[in-house]
């Protein structure tokens, strides 16, 4: 473990899956922690948890950040306090899965407002902080899923292109501000996503299957190193490269059969509200 530092790394969908590990890499780092989601009972627990083993510095923040006005004021108070984010961890999100008409309209503008619009306003608000300091990281967790459009993951994948794009745009618009922007798109992961969407697993699925741990040291090293963005595992590596060498109709084609999205029509339309890809509810 390093020495604990005054760096504050801000995480949002902290309380389990990708953003749990996120944090617990982290601290082991000696950074000082910013945890946000809207479970705080597990918030707490793991705060607890990193201050004992690793002796540093975790504000625990509520928040519910579908709600713009509440990123506003998380924005606010960690001022108030003199907190300064220097890394952001910008990973909650929200998963649905299903025949696009058969969702529920509300559902379905609800994961538009946090993986888009939310997302968005907390990329913002410390973004413009990092500027005004000429310093700063941001992570913008998005999905595989950025690089396909696959049936009965319409929206989802169609939001991550967007995080994916809005990364790759700001890395470069950023940049002369001293401030680095990087995208991590990771595949499937033993995260509980899948348990919490009722998601069929194919056993290519699980195959390609990687734990958080390594995805989150690549999203880490990517970060550090400045880069564009990064795909974790050599697999899901080939499969973007796959991506961008085949006709749309091919891999979109390969893809669903992968994700066992092509099913009946009779199936259930099933969500999750979680860290999207990533696992259990926030």
């Amino acid at each position: 473990m390093n020495a604990p530092d005054k760096t504050w790394v801000l995480i949002t969908g902290a309380s389990s899956g990708f953003g749990e590990e996120f944090a617990r890499q982290y601290a082991a780092q000696g950074h000082s922690l910013v945890l946000v989601a809207r479970r705080l009972d597990r918030l707490q627990k793991l705060a607890e948890a990193l201050r004992q083993q690793f002796h540093i510095e975790v504000v625990v923040e509520q928040v519910d950040l579908s709600d713009i006005a509440a990123v506003i004021q998380l924005h606010q108070r960690l001022c108030a306090r003199g907190i300064e984010i220097d890394i952001l961890i910008n990973n909650a999100g929200h998963g649905l899965q299903g025949p696009f008409a058969d969702a529920p309209l509300d559902a379905v503008l609800s994961m538009v407002q946090l993986d888009v619009a939310s997302l968005t306003a907390v990329t913002h608000v410390f973004a413009q902080d990092m500027r005004t300091r000429k310093r700063g990281k941001i992570l913008l967790v998005a999905s595989l899923l950025a690089y396909l459009g696959v049936e009965k993951f319409a929206v989802y994948a169609a939001a991550k292109a967007y995080v994916l794009r809005l990364g790759e745009a700001l890395h470069r618009e950023l940049k002369r501000d001293g401030v680095t922007v990087t995208v991590l798109c990771p595949g499937m992961s033993d995260t509980g996503f899948a348990t919490a969407a009722q998601q069929k697993i194919t056993p290519a699925l699980k195959l390609l299957m990687m734990q958080p741990a390594p995805v989150v040291r690549a999203g880490i090293r990517a970060l550090q190193a400045g880069r564009i963005s990064v795909v974790p595992g050599w697999a899901n590596k080939a499969t973007a490269m796959f991506t961008k060498a085949t006709p749309r109709w091919l891999h979109q084609a390969v893809f669903s059969r992968i994700m066992g999205a092509a099913t009946d029509r009779g199936d259930a339309y099933t969500a999750s509200v979680g860290v999207a890809r990533k696992g259990a509810l926030q």
